[in-house]
Protein backbone atom coordinates (compact mmCIF):
# COMPACT_ATOMS: atom_id res chain seq x y z
CA UNK A 1 0.00 0.00 0.00
CA UNK A 2 1.27 3.59 -0.80
CA UNK A 3 2.44 5.97 2.25
CA UNK A 4 -0.34 7.47 3.88
CA UNK A 5 -0.69 11.32 3.21
CA UNK A 6 -2.68 11.43 6.01
CA UNK A 7 -2.97 9.79 9.05
CA UNK A 8 -6.06 10.06 12.13
CA UNK A 9 -5.78 8.69 15.34
CA UNK A 10 -8.51 8.59 17.84
CA UNK A 11 -9.65 12.26 16.63
CA UNK A 12 -12.29 13.79 19.12
CA UNK A 13 -14.42 17.17 18.10
CA UNK A 14 -16.62 19.04 20.05
CA UNK A 15 -19.27 21.49 18.62
CA UNK A 16 -19.74 23.79 21.98
CA UNK A 17 -20.84 20.79 24.90
CA UNK A 18 -21.35 18.55 22.09
CA UNK A 19 -19.05 15.35 21.05
CA UNK A 20 -19.91 15.79 17.16
CA UNK A 21 -16.93 13.05 16.27
CA UNK A 22 -15.91 10.66 18.82
CA UNK A 23 -12.46 8.61 18.78
CA UNK A 24 -12.03 8.07 14.43
CA UNK A 25 -8.90 6.74 13.27
CA UNK A 26 -8.50 6.10 9.69
CA UNK A 27 -5.48 6.93 7.12
CA UNK A 28 -5.65 8.09 3.76
CA UNK A 29 -3.21 6.69 1.26
CA UNK A 30 -1.54 8.50 -1.44
CA UNK A 31 -3.80 8.35 -4.75
CA UNK A 32 -6.76 6.96 -3.40
CA UNK A 33 -9.65 8.66 -3.38
CA UNK A 34 -11.47 7.78 0.14
CA UNK A 35 -15.12 8.81 0.53
CA UNK A 36 -16.97 9.77 4.04
CA UNK A 37 -20.48 9.08 3.98
CA UNK A 38 -22.88 9.21 6.71
CA UNK A 39 -26.43 10.53 7.64
CA UNK A 40 -27.07 14.44 7.56
CA UNK A 41 -25.51 15.59 11.23
CA UNK A 42 -23.11 12.41 11.74
CA UNK A 43 -20.19 14.78 11.95
CA UNK A 44 -18.41 14.49 8.15
CA UNK A 45 -18.18 18.26 7.86
CA UNK A 46 -16.87 18.30 11.40
CA UNK A 47 -14.17 15.77 10.50
CA UNK A 48 -12.17 17.38 7.77
CA UNK A 49 -12.77 20.99 8.98
CA UNK A 50 -10.85 19.65 11.85
CA UNK A 51 -8.75 17.74 9.69
CA UNK A 52 -7.93 21.03 7.89
CA UNK A 53 -7.72 23.31 11.03
CA UNK A 54 -10.53 25.31 10.81
CA UNK A 55 -12.05 23.75 13.55
CA UNK A 56 -9.72 22.44 16.61
CA UNK A 57 -10.16 19.02 18.37
CA UNK A 58 -10.62 17.91 21.76
CA UNK A 59 -8.09 14.74 21.58
CA UNK A 60 -6.50 12.14 19.33
CA UNK A 61 -3.61 13.11 16.40
CA UNK A 62 -3.84 13.83 12.74
CA UNK A 63 -0.35 13.56 10.33
CA UNK A 64 -0.09 15.50 7.27
CA UNK A 65 2.44 14.19 5.04
CA UNK A 66 4.01 13.03 8.29
CA UNK A 67 3.77 16.77 9.88
CA UNK A 68 1.81 16.60 13.06
CA UNK A 69 -1.58 19.11 13.22
CA UNK A 70 -1.74 21.34 16.42
CA UNK A 71 -4.97 20.98 18.33
CA UNK A 72 -5.07 24.45 17.27
CA UNK A 73 -4.82 23.60 13.65
CA UNK A 74 -1.51 24.61 12.90
CA UNK A 75 0.67 22.85 10.51
CA UNK A 76 4.57 24.22 8.67
CA UNK A 77 3.41 26.13 5.40
CA UNK A 78 4.54 24.26 3.35
CA UNK A 79 2.76 20.90 4.32
CA UNK A 80 -0.41 23.56 4.01
CA UNK A 81 0.20 24.51 0.63
CA UNK A 82 0.37 20.89 -0.51
CA UNK A 83 -3.86 20.77 0.75
CA UNK A 84 -6.18 21.74 -1.81
CA UNK A 85 -10.33 22.27 0.09
CA UNK A 86 -13.06 22.29 -2.27
CA UNK A 87 -16.20 23.46 0.10
CA UNK A 88 -19.79 22.37 -0.43
CA UNK A 89 -20.44 26.29 -1.18
CA UNK A 90 -17.88 28.49 -2.74
CA UNK A 91 -19.31 32.11 -1.23
CA UNK A 92 -17.79 35.03 -3.19
CA UNK A 93 -18.98 38.92 -3.42
CA UNK A 94 -20.03 38.78 -7.28
CA UNK A 95 -19.50 42.77 -7.64
CA UNK A 96 -16.00 41.72 -7.07
CA UNK A 97 -14.19 42.41 -10.37
CA UNK A 98 -11.86 39.41 -10.74
CA UNK A 99 -11.48 37.49 -13.76
CA UNK A 100 -10.70 33.62 -14.31
CA UNK A 101 -7.01 33.91 -15.27
CA UNK A 102 -6.67 36.27 -12.40
CA UNK A 103 -8.50 33.78 -9.70
CA UNK A 104 -6.70 30.89 -10.67
CA UNK A 105 -3.34 32.86 -10.53
CA UNK A 106 -4.17 33.51 -6.39
CA UNK A 107 -3.57 30.37 -5.63
CA UNK A 108 -0.29 30.51 -7.08
CA UNK A 109 0.80 33.18 -4.97
CA UNK A 110 1.52 32.06 -1.68
CA UNK A 111 -1.49 32.90 0.47
CA UNK A 112 -3.10 34.50 -2.14
CA UNK A 113 -1.46 37.55 -0.59
CA UNK A 114 0.23 39.31 -4.17
CA UNK A 115 -1.67 41.03 -6.67
CA UNK A 116 -3.24 38.58 -8.93
CA UNK A 117 -1.35 40.42 -11.88
CA UNK A 118 1.67 40.02 -10.16
CA UNK A 119 4.60 37.33 -11.45
CA UNK A 120 6.19 36.14 -14.27
CA UNK A 121 6.09 33.49 -17.03
CA UNK A 122 6.81 30.50 -15.02
CA UNK A 123 2.97 31.89 -13.12
CA UNK A 124 1.57 32.27 -16.37
CA UNK A 125 2.61 29.06 -17.23
CA UNK A 126 0.88 27.39 -14.74
CA UNK A 127 -2.59 29.00 -14.90
CA UNK A 128 -2.81 28.16 -18.32
CA UNK A 129 -1.62 24.85 -17.71
CA UNK A 130 -4.22 24.32 -14.88
CA UNK A 131 -6.72 25.86 -17.16
CA UNK A 132 -6.19 23.53 -20.13
CA UNK A 133 -5.83 21.15 -17.50
CA UNK A 134 -9.71 21.26 -16.33
CA UNK A 135 -10.89 21.86 -20.14
CA UNK A 136 -11.28 25.77 -19.15
CA UNK A 137 -8.88 27.99 -20.76
CA UNK A 138 -11.25 29.74 -22.92
CA UNK A 139 -12.63 31.00 -20.00
CA UNK A 140 -9.22 32.50 -19.32
CA UNK A 141 -10.73 36.34 -19.59
CA UNK A 142 -14.29 35.73 -18.15
CA UNK A 143 -15.07 37.31 -14.63
CA UNK A 144 -15.64 35.09 -12.51
CA UNK A 145 -18.91 36.27 -11.63
CA UNK A 146 -20.73 34.97 -14.45
CA UNK A 147 -19.61 31.41 -14.38
CA UNK A 148 -22.34 28.78 -14.34
CA UNK A 149 -22.19 26.19 -11.77
CA UNK A 150 -20.16 23.75 -13.59
CA UNK A 151 -17.58 26.25 -14.82
CA UNK A 152 -17.12 27.42 -11.66
CA UNK A 153 -16.49 23.45 -10.10
CA UNK A 154 -13.58 23.53 -13.15
CA UNK A 155 -12.18 26.92 -11.91
CA UNK A 156 -11.79 25.80 -8.61
CA UNK A 157 -10.21 22.87 -9.40
CA UNK A 158 -7.66 24.87 -11.71
CA UNK A 159 -7.05 26.40 -8.46
CA UNK A 160 -5.72 23.73 -7.23
CA UNK A 161 -3.65 22.53 -9.71
CA UNK A 162 -1.97 25.56 -10.08
CA UNK A 163 0.66 24.74 -7.70
CA UNK A 164 1.66 20.78 -6.84
CA UNK A 165 -0.86 19.30 -4.36
CA UNK A 166 -1.09 16.49 -1.99
CA UNK A 167 -4.21 16.11 -0.62
CA UNK A 168 -7.91 17.21 -2.19
CA UNK A 169 -10.55 17.68 0.62
CA UNK A 170 -13.89 18.27 -0.95
CA UNK A 171 -16.96 18.72 0.91
CA UNK A 172 -19.40 17.70 -1.28
CA UNK A 173 -17.66 20.21 -3.77
CA UNK A 174 -20.42 18.91 -6.46
CA UNK A 175 -23.59 20.52 -4.70
CA UNK A 176 -25.91 22.30 -6.93
CA UNK A 177 -25.17 20.97 -10.11
CA UNK A 178 -27.40 19.53 -12.33
CA UNK A 179 -26.83 15.54 -13.08
CA UNK A 180 -24.90 16.27 -16.47
CA UNK A 181 -22.42 18.66 -14.49
CA UNK A 182 -21.69 16.80 -11.98
CA UNK A 183 -20.98 13.50 -13.92
CA UNK A 184 -18.61 15.75 -15.53
CA UNK A 185 -16.83 17.12 -12.45
CA UNK A 186 -16.50 13.39 -11.01
CA UNK A 187 -14.80 12.23 -14.72
CA UNK A 188 -12.79 15.21 -14.73
CA UNK A 189 -11.97 14.28 -10.70
CA UNK A 190 -10.79 11.07 -11.48
CA UNK A 191 -8.77 11.86 -14.45
CA UNK A 192 -7.07 14.68 -12.42
CA UNK A 193 -6.40 11.97 -9.16
CA UNK A 194 -4.80 9.58 -11.99
CA UNK A 195 -2.56 12.60 -13.58
CA UNK A 196 -1.68 14.14 -10.43
CA UNK A 197 -1.91 11.25 -7.98
CA UNK A 198 -3.30 12.73 -5.60
CA UNK A 199 -5.07 11.70 -2.57
CA UNK A 200 -8.40 12.52 -2.21
CA UNK A 201 -10.59 12.82 0.70
CA UNK A 202 -14.78 13.68 0.23
CA UNK A 203 -17.79 13.83 1.94
CA UNK A 204 -20.61 13.04 -0.37
CA UNK A 205 -24.12 11.75 -0.25
CA UNK A 206 -24.26 9.94 -3.22
CA UNK A 207 -23.68 6.48 -2.36
CA UNK A 208 -23.90 5.65 -6.16
CA UNK A 209 -20.90 7.68 -7.08
CA UNK A 210 -19.24 6.69 -4.19
CA UNK A 211 -19.41 2.55 -5.28
CA UNK A 212 -18.60 3.70 -8.84
CA UNK A 213 -15.54 6.08 -8.39
CA UNK A 214 -13.58 5.89 -4.96
CA UNK A 215 -11.19 3.31 -3.54
CA UNK A 216 -12.23 3.72 0.37
CA UNK A 217 -15.15 4.31 2.32
CA UNK A 218 -15.47 5.54 5.45
CA UNK A 219 -19.30 4.99 7.21
CA UNK A 220 -19.70 7.69 10.35
CA UNK A 221 -22.28 8.42 12.58
CA UNK A 222 -20.10 10.68 15.24
CA UNK A 223 -17.74 7.82 15.33
CA UNK A 224 -16.40 5.40 12.40
CA UNK A 225 -18.72 2.52 12.18
CA UNK A 226 -16.62 0.95 9.26
CA UNK A 227 -13.69 1.81 6.83
CA UNK A 228 -12.91 -0.48 3.42
CA UNK A 229 -13.70 -0.74 -0.21
CA UNK A 230 -17.39 0.43 -1.35
CA UNK A 231 -18.19 -3.48 -1.78
CA UNK A 232 -17.52 -4.00 1.49
CA UNK A 233 -18.60 -0.57 3.61
CA UNK A 234 -21.56 -0.15 1.84
CA UNK A 235 -23.45 -3.12 2.40
CA UNK A 236 -26.94 -3.43 3.61
CA UNK A 237 -25.88 -4.54 7.27
CA UNK A 238 -23.33 -1.16 7.33
CA UNK A 239 -25.84 1.29 5.82
CA UNK A 240 -28.56 0.17 8.17
CA UNK A 241 -26.37 0.37 11.11
CA UNK A 242 -24.92 3.95 9.86
CA UNK A 243 -28.63 5.58 8.37
CA UNK A 244 -31.13 3.27 10.38
CA UNK A 245 -32.93 0.01 8.56
CA UNK A 246 -35.86 2.53 7.30
CA UNK A 247 -33.40 4.34 4.48
CA UNK A 248 -31.92 0.90 3.38
CA UNK A 249 -35.63 -0.54 2.96
CA UNK A 250 -36.31 2.73 1.22
CA UNK A 251 -33.51 2.45 -1.25
CA UNK A 252 -33.84 -1.34 -2.00
CA UNK A 253 -37.72 -0.38 -2.95
CA UNK A 254 -37.01 2.46 -5.57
Amino acid sequence: MNDPVLVVKGLTVYRETYAAVQDVSFTVPAGMDTAIVGPNGAGKSTLIQAILGILPYRSGEVFVLGQPLSPKGKLPPAVRQQIAYLPQNFLFDRRIPITVREFVGLGWDRLGLQLPWAGGQARRHAVQQALTQVDAWHLYQQPVSVLSGGELKRILLAYCLVRPRRLLVLDEAPAGLDVRSESEFYRLLHQLKKDQGWAILQVSHDLDMVRRSCDRVLCINRTLLCQGTPDHSLTPENLSLAYGPEFVRYRHSC
